[in-house]
C-alpha cells in the first residue's frame, strides 16, 4: 500500500524541494441508444507525479509503479530533467512558487454515486430515449452519462499535505430528426454536456424524461423552420451558449502561458498583451467576469491548485475593464502580474500548466422577459452546435442548434441553423443587458498543452443580450 508521507521521508535531501502527487481515477460510461444499452464501461487509473526543484528549475516525472523503487526511479529522472533545464532557464524559480498547503476538499454530494446501480441508470436512460419517440421523423435518440470519481493527494518536503476528492457527473440527452434529406439535432446542452460536481441525485427520472421530450419535439420543429436570416441584429444568448462564448473568447485568451507564448505551438496564443491589464476595456460596463473555484457544484471547483496555492474568487474583468489574468504563481512571477490559483494538471502523468477553471459571467439586474421585450428585431440562440476561433482568440464564428426570432419585443418563429460571428472586444463592448438568473454548464474535454491535457472546466452564466451582431444561416 502506498504511504506518501513515509515515501517522502525516504526521499528528502535528494533535491532542493520535492512533491509527490498521487492520483486515482475511476471513470464509468453509461450510454443508451434507441432504448438499447449501448455502452457500459468502467476504467481505473492511478499513478504518482514526482516533482523536484533543482538549481532554480522544476522537473517532473510520472510513474505508475507505486513501489518505493519505482518512485525513486521517477525522482532520479525528474532531477535529471530539472538539472538539464536549469542550464537554459528563462526564469529562476524557488520553493516560494509552491506554498505550503494543508486541508481537504470534497465535492458536494447528496446521494453517493453508488446509490444507483448500472441497471437503474440504464432503465432511466431507456425511458428517456423512449420518451424522445415523439414522431416518426425522429431517427436517432441517445442518453449518456460519464461518472468520474477522482482523488488527488499531494505531500511535499516543505510540509504540504492536501487531499481533494471529486465526484463528477456529465450527462447528455440528444434527439435527431430527419426528413427530405435534412437532419436536425437537439441536445440537452449543445454538445458541452451538463457537467457538475454532484452525486446520484442528478439521475432524477422525471426531469430527465421532461427534458428528453422537449428536445425531441424541438428537433422535429427545426425540420420545417426557415433558415436564420443573414443580417445584423440584436442577439440574445442562452446560458448554454454563453458557456462556449465565455470559454473561448475570455477563458483561453486570458491564460498567462498563452500570453507568454508557451502555448503558441499547439492551440494558439492570445491577442491580449501584458500591458493591457488595467487598461483594456474588454467589454461594456455590464461585463463582470470572475475566476471562482468556490461555486459549490461547478465542474472545476477545488480548494487548492496543484502548486498548493489556495483557490479564491477573483475578478478578471470588472465593469468591462481587464484587471487580472489566468496564471498560477510561476506565470505571475514571470509576468509580474496578479493571477489566480489555476496551476492545474489533468492527472498523475501530466505537469501542471495554466488552465481556466470556473470562469463565470456575474449576474446582472435584468429579467429575461424584459430583455426580450426590449428587442425590436433580433434572434435568440440556444445550445452550441459548432465553433471556430482564430489562433489569437480574436475573430470567432459560432453556430447554435436552435433559434427564435424576436420581433417587436416578442419571441416569434423558430429558425434553424442560427450562426453568428464577431471579434472579441467589439462583441463584448456591445453587451447591453445581463439577466439576474444564471445556469451552470461545463465541459470535461478542454484540451491544451503538449503532451495534450484534457481537463474539466465549469461556467456559470446568465442570459446575455448583444446589439448589432452579424448573424446568418447555414
Amino acid at each position: 500500500m502506498l504511504h506518501l508521507e513515509r515515501t517522502m521521508n525516504s526521499l528528502k535531501g535528494t533535491a532542493d524541494w520535492i512533491s509527490l502527487r498521487h492520483v486515482t481515477e475511476k471513470t464509468t460510461f453509461r450510454t443508451v441508444r434507441d432504448e438499447k444499452p449501448d455502452r457500459n464501461h468502467i476504467s481505473f487509473d492511478q499513478g504518482v507525479m514526482v516533482e523536484v526543484l533543482v538549481d532554480g528549475h522544476f522537473g517532473f516525472a510520472g510513474t505508475s509503479d507505486l513501489s518505493d523503487s519505482g518512485i525513486k526511479r521517477a525522482l532520479h529522472k525528474a532531477v535529471s530533467i530539472a538539472k538539464a533545464a536549469a542550464l537554459h532557464k528563462v526564469h529562476a524559480f524557488s520553493a516560494d512558487h509552491r506554498p505550503v498547503a494543508e486541508g481537504k476538499y470534497s465535492s458536494p454530494v447528496v446521494k453517493p454515486l453508488d446509490s444507483f446501480s448500472a441497471k437503474e441508470i440504464s432503465d432511466i436512460f431507456v425511458e428517456a430515449t423512449r420518451a424522445m419517440s415523439v414522431s416518426d421523423k425522429i431517427v436517432s435518440r441517445s442518453a449518456t452519462a460519464m461518472i468520474v470519481e477522482t482523488h488527488f493527494h499531494t505531500v511535499t518536503s516543505s510540509g504540504s499535505d492536501f487531499e481533494q476528492r471529486f465526484s463528477i457527473v456529465s450527462t447528455d440527452f440528444s434527439a435527431t430528426a430527419g426528413a427530405g434529406g435534412e437532419m436536425q439535432t437537439r441536445s440537452d446542452s449543445g454538445g458541452l454536456a451538463r457537467c457538475l460536481q454532484i452525486g446520484a441525485e442528478v439521475f432524477d427520472r422525471a426531469s430527465i424524461i421532461d427534458r428528453s421530450k422537449k428536445l425531441a419535439n424541438e428537433a422535429v420543429e427545426l425540420l420545417s423552420a426557415e433558415n436564420c436570416p443573414d443580417t445584423s441584429m440584436d442577439l440574445l444568448l442562452a446560458p448554454d451558449q454563453m458557456t462556449l462564448q465565455v470559454h473561448e473568447s475570455i477563458g483561453h485568451p486570458l491564460e498567462y502561458d498563452r500570453i507568454l507564448g508557451d502555448e503558441r505551438n499547439y492551440a494558439g496564443w492570445s491577442f491580449v498583451k501584458p500591458e493591457d491589464f488595467g487598461k483594456l476595456q474588454y467589454g461594456s460596463k455590464l461585463m463582470n467576469v470572475t475566476f471562482d473555484p468556490t461555486v459549490s457544484d461547478a465542474m472545476a471547483s477545488y480548494a487548492f491548485d496543484d502548486s498548493g496555492h489556495k483557490a479564491t474568487k477573483e475578478f478578471l474583468i470588472h465593469d468591462g475593464l481587464l484587471i487580472r489574468g489566468l496564471g498560477g504563481l510561476e506565470s505571475q512571477s514571470r509576468l509580474n502580474l496578479p493571477g489566480v490559483a489555476n496551476f492545474r494538471s489533468s492527472s498523475w502523468n501530466r505537469a501542471p500548466i495554466d488552465r481556466m477553471a470556473n470562469i463565470n459571467l456575474e449576474p446582472g439586474t435584468s429579467k429575461l422577459e424584459d430583455m426580450i421585450a426590449s428587442v425590436e428585431r433580433g434572434v435568440f440562440m440556444q445550445a452550441n452546435k459548432s465553433w471556430s476561433i482564430d489562433d489569437y482568440r480574436n475573430k470567432f464564428q459560432f453556430g447554435c442548434e436552435y433559434g427564435q426570432l424576436i420581433e417587436n419585443g416578442k419571441l416569434t418563429k423558430t429558425v434553424k441553423n442560427p450562426n453568428y460571428r464577431g471579434t472579441t472586444v467589439k462583441f463584448w463592448n456591445n453587451l447591453k443587458a445581463v439577466s439576474e438568473v444564471r445556469e451552470t454548464f461545463g465541459s470535461p474535454f478542454c484540451g491544451k498543452g503538449e503532451p495534450n491535457q484534457v481537463i474539466r472546466v465549469g461556467h456559470t452564466n446568465p442570459y446575455c443580450l448583444f446589439t448589432n451582431v452579424e448573424v446568418f444561416g447555414a
